[in-house]
């Protein structure tokens, strides 16, 4: 197996970094758990990664890919067949956990010790390895049968390979999806193959209906019935819910053997033989080099020594999950690029870029600059003409999403992020462009979002989209239930919209930084000048000394209202003025009164996007895209970097601490990280494994950089 190992790559040793990140994880730790190819050999269409379950008692150890099934194992030792966790000798212990791999040990039976590997190689391709070492002083028979479940009846057996030792099988997989489903137009495959095969070829095959209780008297016939048989049933063809290989083995003390499944995956429209070829390299491939590939990647993050285990996996985590979500160029890219999401795999989060998720650069830049650099990147290259960055970039190119004949742009993070990753990269060449591409983005925005030339911004028509409000808002959206149609529902280019006109104002003070770090004075100082004049603007329109508070406003007449609605609603964004520097000290200290009301904002698991006292509130993440109430870590984090900014250091601590227990409480119950959390409650109904919960890192190593700084 693995064991311990020194690397070597230029001037450094790397043994520390292994010991480093040796995490020794037990089913009630606070471990994410879905694994992707590495970014080399990932695809966009056609990919499959899988979530792993080594916590489940009820369960065998699994990996389940959505919308594709699953493959784990059962044991039979000397007879006794084990097919759960919870009938396990020594439950599942997670030694590393990568972005594509995890490595585990276990006993199933006292005396039996494993060493699993699982490796996804690949979109197409994962593998299971397993070492099995007899610890006892007695011989034991030893069989597994590894097993591929679909979700349902659509599998068909289209023959067993006696060359390859494989089961070839085909079978339907569904577009559809709870949130947004796919569009098979784009290359998402439906009807597709799967190739099931062992290392060493197995003793028997076989392919069932039923569930694991018909597939245990199977394979645990009567000692005494005539119809005894150490064999599965060798099916050739024909529908069914699951095929199952074998291996068989007797062990003598101190005695091991190894066993390695793979299962394959892809189009029945792509070439067999080139899946097969890949299959038949993995059978024997030494998974040390991917291991070591993994410990180089992890070579580059600050190496925090933190206070607790919970805080050190959740970290590691966090950089698995924004780095299980990277691919490589392709089509229109010339840069790597991500999608929201690998597993599961949903429409909307299946796109491509946009800048309010790309927020998790801030993290990732520790892990891998040059891979943060090329997903901003993108944007630079598929930037248009006039300037406009708009809500979607990748593969397919520039996406604008036209409304009301006007382009659809993103929340305006640009220049920030841009800003925020050189200061860790130092690459002076990729400031060079960033500034270049974003001065011509706040350009855009100046001309594009403040129609009314007043020097306030309004988002677009399509705001509802471009707002990342997404509806469920109190300000934008007109009606509770959300029944009216986008139009008449979404009044965000009608508001002077507190938060657009403060994220400009961010990226105005970001260009004016970049700009010093050039040499150029004379634009450092005129983007700080329009910085420092919308702050005027905001502070003389949008905020409101009876109630202590900024809010957006008519842009007709700077009112409170919109025909009978008052936009006095108390949300998240109001602390976005502590995170632009915009409030004067007095009202920041308003701000703050407010932010840590426990009736309004400081709640269990961090700060909601709505004050709780509001009649719109609801605790609930019943589902994606709601903004009113839910914890969004971003969000979270900016108004974290605003209570820094503004010397309000312990503050920041416990909301730092809020928004880790909102992290940690779900991986340690799911396994997951979340598009978003409940600011009072342990149950979420949003999709999970959102990228932008990577920023879970970055807030660490902030948290740890200020506690060294200051000496704690």
């Amino acid at each position: 197996m693995l064991g311990m190992m020194v690397l070597q790559v230029p001037g450094q040793q790397f043994k520390p970094v292994e010991d480093y990140l040796r995490i020794d994880a037990r089913c009630d730790d606070p471990l994410y758990t879905t694994y992707a190819a590495s970014m080399a050999r990932s695809r966009l269409y056609g990919d499959k990664a899988y979530k792993m379950d080594y916590y489940s008692c009820c369960l065998p150890v699994n990996y389940s890919s959505d919308h594709a099934g699953s493959i784990y194992s059962l044991w039979k030792i000397d007879q006794v067949v084990i097919t759960k966790m919870s009938e396990f000798f020594k439950k599942p212990v997670v030694n590393f956990s990568f972005p594509d791999m995890a490595v585990m040990e276990y006993e199933p039976f006292r005396g039996i010790h494993v060493k699993e590997i699982f490796l996804v190689y690949s979109s197409t391709l994962a593998l299971i390895d397993m070492e099995v070492h007899n610890t006892d002083n007695i011989n034991h028979e030893v069989s597994v049968y590894p097993i591929l479940e679909a979700e349902n009846d659509s599998m068909e057996v289209m023959g067993y390979d006696t060359l390859h030792k494989a089961y070839i099988t085909q079978r339907y997989e569904s577009p559809y999806r709870l949130i947004s489903s796919l569009k098979t137009e784009y290359g998402y495959p439906s009807r597709v193959r799967d190739i099931f095969t062992a290392s060493p070829g197995p003793y028997t095959y076989g392919a069932y209906f039923g569930d694991l209780s018909s597939f245990y008297n199977s394979i645990k016939t009567d000692f005494y019935s005539d119809k005894r048989s150490d064999t599965l049933n060798k099916r050739k063809q024909g529908l069914c819910r699951f095929i199952a290989l074998n291996f068989k083995k007797k062990l003598s003390p101190g005695q091991s053997a190894s066993f390695r499944v793979l299962r394959g995956f892809q189009g029945q429209d792509e070439d067999q033989e080139v899946l097969m070829k890949d299959v038949e390299t993995m059978k024997t491939a030494m998974l040390k080099t991917f291991y070591e590939d993994d410990l180089i990647l992890f070579s580059k993050i600050p190496r925090i020594n933190f206070k607790s285990r919970d805080e050190k996996i959740a970290y590691l985590g966090a950089f698995n999950l924004v780095r299980g979500c990277m691919y490589p160029p392709s089509g229109k890219a010339n840069h790597n690029f991500y999608a929201f999401s690998r597993n599961p795999l949903w429409g909307w989060g299946h796109g491509h870029q946009v800048l309010h998720e790309s927020l998790s650069m801030l993290a990732y830049v520790y892990m891998d600059p040059q891979s943060a650099q090329g997903s901003q990147r993108i944007y630079m290259e598929q930037q248009r003409e006039d300037g406009l960055i708009a809500y979607r970039h990748g593969p397919r190119g520039l996406q604008d999403y036209p409304h009301k004949n006007m382009p659809t742009t993103s929340a305006p993070f640009f220049n920030w992020i841009n800003w925020e990753v050189y200061k860790v990269s130092k690459d002076k060449k990729f400031l060079e462009d960033a500034y270049a591409s974003g001065s011509r983005y706040a350009d855009w925005l100046i001309y594009n979002r403040d129609t009314n030339h007043d020097s306030t911004f309004e988002w677009g028509p399509y705001g509802i989209i471009e707002n990342v409000r997404d509806w469920y808002n109190v300000v934008f959206q007109v009606s509770a239930e959300r029944y009216l149609d986008v139009d008449k529902e979404d009044i965000s280019d009608e508001l002077e919209c507190l938060d657009l006109t403060l994220m400009v104002v961010k990226e105005e003070k970001s260009l004016s930084q970049m700009a010093e770090v050039l040499g150029k004075k004379d634009d450092a100082r005129m983007w700080k000048e329009r910085a420092d004049g919308i702050i005027k603007l905001v502070n003389k329109r949008m905020w409101n000394d009876s109630s202590g508070f900024y809010y957006s406003v008519n842009k007709k007449d700077y009112s409170w209202h919109y025909l009978t609605r008052d936009l006095r609603r108390q949300e998240i964004i109001g602390f976005l003025a502590l995170w632009a520097d915009a409030a004067p000290r007095d009202r920041a200290e308003k701000l703050v009164k407010t932010l840590t009301d426990t009736t309004k904002f400081w709640r269990r698991y961090g700060v909601p996007t709505l004050s709780a006292q509001d009649p719109w509130y609801s605790p609930y993440v019943d589902y994606c895209c709601k903004w009113n109430g839910p914890v969004w870590l971003l969000w979270d984090y900016m108004v974290y970097e605003g209570l820094r900014d503004y010397g309000y250091n312990d503050l920041a601590h416990e909301l730092a601490g809020k928004m880790l227990n909102a992290a940690t409480v779900q991986l340690k119950k799911n396994h997951n990280y979340w598009e978003s959390f409940s600011a009072d409650n342990e149950i979420l109904n949003s999709p999970p494994n959102y990228i932008w919960d990577s920023i879970i890192a970055r807030l660490l190593i902030e948290e740890y950089q200020k506690a060294d700084k200051q000496g704690k």
